[in-house]
């Protein structure tokens, strides 16, 4: 079994794990305290401190993930947003209002985006979309893949696997062109749409009817235990890179899909290469449209494959989906969940374990507990640039170093949990100085289920599901809907990025 343990905080605390402005906020409010000890007047001293230890409280504890102050923040923005109603989103085809199919209409986090065809690829001409986020000025690009999966592969493949992956992030920064690699695998109970047709094109008619029920019997049941999985990649490329790069291509929207383009031939190199994927697909706008469809309902995956079947049979059949339709008719985001159309969803985020993840763990994240469920998971890599990397690598091994040494001289013990932490920030140190990328990972699973269950129940079976992996979740309340948006849809939502939550 592989088992990868080396990561470490994007940030270590100076002191008793506090950050710099955590400690410095906590011995400013204390000077009132002192100067009114000093001057004598103990019961203004003792209402002043327990104000003091409130404000610690509220700046230092961790509440399920969060400080106090960020929940309370929280809060504050959900009830605001709800009350005002800019949270609520209607489509414009549902109240009659769209006017062009092909203007993108998508909810929350995915209203500022553009869809743009680029030039023309491979023998079929294919012409892969590329996603233009307007308000975060972000370009990104998305494949299907087709992967045999780890599930039966040894140690030493595993391994290599592992390898392919930090090959490929190592590939992603010295493009300086991408800042973030996104991998995205979406799990569904089997519909037995391909099944059907293909046993329609292929049956002769001449098998006895015991024979046929029993293939009928053996299809159904078949159908009912399998699940089907869909895997995406994404990179995104901020605008401030692709700038001048795109006006040494021509300018414009061209220039920058040659850019664009370029990059992804190197990641397609990659992806079929260290990553072992059989094949790498980059999505063109009308499959775009249809992923982004099945991400928010499921459920229309089998109309949609239907048909596009019968448009093989005969083009006069529309097989694509509208960007106008692509999006869900109505979605209301809940502190507990995410709703959209027919269907509720929830997320959390899974918190590495200290004695490591082993590769292949997730799988059971991904597997649906109830009939009609899906589940989705997505691991972010946001690739540091060098200089950059060089520099929080740096400062997270000093501020190790001088954890050590400020609990040394107040005669405070180091447990085995801190020095383990300061030795992994160390080896990250020394592996980024041997030429490696440095990436700071997040895992978002989502359950999605039809409104006729209990999303709540559907929640708790994926949280149990994540610490069967050996992971902990941790719910993502208050924002649910850019959590839907970054682990169900694969337009390059980042949890992370500024503005972006």
């Amino acid at each position: 079994m592989t088992i990868y343990s080396d990561y470490t905080p994007r940030r270590v605390g100076w002191f008793l794990g506090i950050s710099g402005w955590q400690l410095g906020t906590i011995a400013l409010t204390f000077l009132p305290v002192a100067a009114t000890a000093s001057a004598g007047r103990w019961a203004s001293a003792a209402v002043l401190t327990l104000g003091w230890l409130v404000l610690v409280f509220l700046v230092v504890v961790p509440v399920r993930g969060r400080s106090a102050t960020g929940w309370a923040w929280s809060t504050v923005r959900v009830a605001a947003g709800s009350l005002a109603g800019w949270t609520r989103f209607r489509a414009r085809a549902a109240t009659g209002q769209a006017r062009d199919l092909s203007e993108v209409d998508l909810p929350g986090v995915l209203a500022g985006l553009a869809i743009h065809e680029g030039p023309p690829q491979g023998p079929e001409f294919a012409r892969p979309a590329l996603i233009q986020h307007r308000s975060l000025r972000t370009w990104t690009q998305t494949a299907s893949l087709e992967h045999p999966g780890i599930d039966m592969a040894e140690a030493g493949e595993r391994d290599l696997l592992g390898r392919g992956l930090g090959t490929l992030l190592d590939a992603a920064e010295a493009t300086e062109l991408i800042d973030t690699v996104i991998l995205m695998v979406r799990s569904i109970p089997e519909d037995g749409t391909e099944r059907a047709e293909w046993v329609r094109r292929h049956r002769t008619g001449h098998a006895s009817p015991v024979v046929s029920g029993i293939n009928a019997a053996l299809d159904e049941m078949s159908t009912r235990i399998n699940t089907r999985s869909e895997a995406f990649f994404s990179f995104v490329v901020p605008e401030a890179r692709l700038g001048r790069a795109g006006r040494e291509f021509g300018g414009g929207i061209d220039g920058r899909a040659r850019v664009i383009q370029s990059a992804a031939a190197e990641m397609e190199a990659q992806l079929t290469g260290g990553l072992g994927a059989t094949r790498a697909t980059w999505l063109t706008s009308p499959q775009l449209a249809a992923v982004t469809r099945t991400g928010f309902a499921p459920g229309d995956r089998a109309s949609i494959v239907e048909a596009v079947l019968a448009h093989d049979k005969d083009a006069g059949v529309n097989a694509d989906v509208p960007w106008a339709m692509a999006g869900p008719s109505g979605a209301d985001p809940a502190p507990r969940h995410y709703s959209h159309d027919a269907w509720n969803s929830a997320s959390v985020t899974l918190r590495l374990p200290d004695k490591g993840a082993a590769m292949g763990a997730l799988r059971a994240v991904l597997t649906p507990g109830l009939p009609g469920e899906r589940r989705s998971l997505v691991v972010v890599f946001p690739v540091v640039p060098r200089g950059r990397a060089v520099r929080q690598s740096e400062k997270t091994a000093e501020s190790a170093n001088l954890a050590e040494d400020m609990r040394a001289k107040v005669g405070m013990r180091t447990g085995a949990s801190i020095r383990g932490k300061a030795d992994k920030a160390r080896r990250v140190d020394a592996k980024l100085a041997a030429g490696n990328s440095l990436t700071y990972p997040y895992a978002v699973a989502t359950v999605t289920a039809p409104k006729t269950a209990r999303i709540s129940e559907c929640r708790r079976r994926l949280e149990s599901s994540v610490r069967k992996a050996g992971f902990a979740p941790l719910p993502l309340d208050m924002a649910h809907d850019v959590a839907f948006a970054s682990s169900c849809v694969p337009l390059g939502v980042d949890l992370t990025r500024p503005g972006q939550s």
